[in-house]
Formats: structure tokens, sequence, C-alpha cells
């Protein structure tokens, strides 16, 4: 989650805005948002796009913003229309760090007691596929958001880094967990303790993205992924996604046993039926989310 001022620095000719972003009040479901922006897309209107919206301070993530993006996952999680969500950026920025002049006088006791960062990892508990479409900066919590995500696809031109260890912390939302796991302990390592970025092709690489795509072409790519998801069953994707986080958690005999579980869960479903059904038939299943 690390601040932008230090992540970008001035000698690259960027002169960053000193933006705030106060916490605003829960909002009902439908309700305007201001930090970012949401709408239904696919031939199908099956996929539910979220745009992380404050260009000015290359969409640092505050808590207004947090707010929001945790209310328009609610909204699509709700929604039996949505199949997957794609969460994306701008151009320049998917998300380059949380916003440091909310952090900066925090102390100990506060952080601690207050569950500060509580409300960030709303992103992990949703259900339905996740995408993130990340353009341009992925720096400290952008990152640490993106790998909360099940899939990123990245623009030619993104960069990663988790660059806490510049300001005098560490990453507090999965940077030290997630890119280790995605990346191996070495490359990690290197990024957690030299704050050093990496390019779209070099994340490709080391495993921390699927696919790299033009700049111009990345969002349209990630939702043509999400409609590809949603063709599928809604409740048996969630059981796949599901056996698969679970692999970062447990043993592989563990990870083996629950896989077997969930394998038979499926043979309980009309999807399954008309998927194997279809199959048989030579034809396209129907699914119905049964």
């Amino acid at each position: 989650m690390a601040a932008l001022r230090v992540l970008l620095p001035r000698a690259r000719g960027l002169v960053l805005p000193r933006l705030g972003c106060a916490a605003r009040r829960p909002f009902a479901s439908g309700a305007h948002f201001e930090y970012i922006i949401t709408e239904k897309k696919g031939k199908d209107s099956n996929v539910g796009l979220i745009q992380l919206n404050r260009p000015k301070a290359l969409n640092a993530l505050c808590d207004g913003l947090l707010m929001e993006l945790n209310q328009a996952l609610e909204n699509f999680e709700k929604d039996p229309a949505v199949k997957a969500i794609v969460l994306t950026g701008g151009e320049k920025a998917f998300a380059a760090g949380a916003d440091i002049k909310e952090m900066q006088n925090r102390t100990f006791q506060n952080c601690y007691t207050g569950q500060f960062l509580s409300n960030w990892d709303k992103v992990c508990q949703v259900k339905k596929p996740i995408i993130a479409a990340v353009n341009g900066f992925a720096l400290g919590g952008g990152c640490e958001l993106a790998m909360m995500c099940d899939i990123i696809y990245a623009g030619e031109k993104a960069q990663f880094a988790q660059p806490e260890i510049l300001l005098g912390t560490i990453p507090g939302m999965g940077g030290t967990q997630r890119l280790t796991r995605a990346v191996g302990k070495s490359l990690a390592m290197e990024m957690v303790l030299t704050g050093d970025r990496i390019s779209a092709q070099e994340a490709k690489e080391a495993g921390l993205v699927s696919k790299v795509f033009p700049v111009e072409k990345l969002v349209e790519e990630a939702i043509h992924c999400a409609e590809k998801i949603a063709r599928n069953s809604k409740f048996i994707t969630a059981v796949a996604k599901e056996s698969v986080n679970a692999a970062f958690e447990m043993t592989l005999a563990e990870g083996n046993k629950l896989e077997k579980k969930l394998f038979y869960l499926t043979f309980a479903t009309e999807d399954r039926r008309e998927g194997m059904t279809a199959f048989v038939e030579k034809r396209k299943a129907n699914f119905k989310d049964q």
C-alpha cells in the first residue's frame, strides 16, 4: 500500500497532486459513485465492470474509493444476471498505491484497535470470478488489489511493485504472501526489499499475470474472458474457484481431499447432469445455475 509520492518520483517528470479522499457513509444499492464507474458489459450484459476513477490521484486507494468498491462488488455479487466481474483502472494507472495522507498520522494503537485495512479484503470474499485488467501502475496497494483478484490480465505498459520498504513499512494486505506464492521467494524478496518494479512481460514470465495485451485491447480482452466464464454454470464456477483458492491454504493431501469432496458435490446439481448429457448428445450445454 505504498505512497503515491514516493512510488512515482519527481525525477521522472511526474508531479502528483496532494489530494485527500474523505471516508464516506455507506450507500444504498444503486447509489451514485464518486470514485468508481460501474456498468454491465458483454453481449448478454452478464459481466460487471468496475473502473477505479480517481485519475488525478492515479487511482490512489483512499477509504472512500474502497467503500465504493466494496459496495459495487456487493451489488454485482447479488445480481443474478452478473456471472463474472472485471476490475480495472485507467491507462496510466490501475492503482498507484494507497493514499498516504490517510495513513501518515496513524499509530500502532489506532491501527490495531481500529482494525485498519479490515475493509480491504472484500474482493477475496466474492464468490463470482474477478478479472483484474491492469494498465499502467499497479504499485503497493494497487498490486495487492490486483493479486486479490482471480485472474490478472496486463496491458503491455503495466508495471507492478511492492515499494512499501521505501516508506519505512511493509505491505499490509497480502503483498508479501500472495506475491511470494505467485512468483516464488527470490523475486518476491527482491521486489519487497528493494521496491523495484517489474514490467508486464516480466510479470507474465514470473507467473503473476496470465496474459499481456496492447493497452487499448486490455479491457476488451478481459471482458471477453469474463463472458467465456459467464457461459458456464455460476454455481459450478464458484465451486471451482473455491477449490483453486484452497491450494494456497492447504497441503497437497488436504487440497486433494477437498477437491474430491467438491467434485462429488457437483453430482448433486442439475448443471452437472446437463453438462454431461449435452456432451454425450453432442450439443451445447444449457446451464440453469442449479
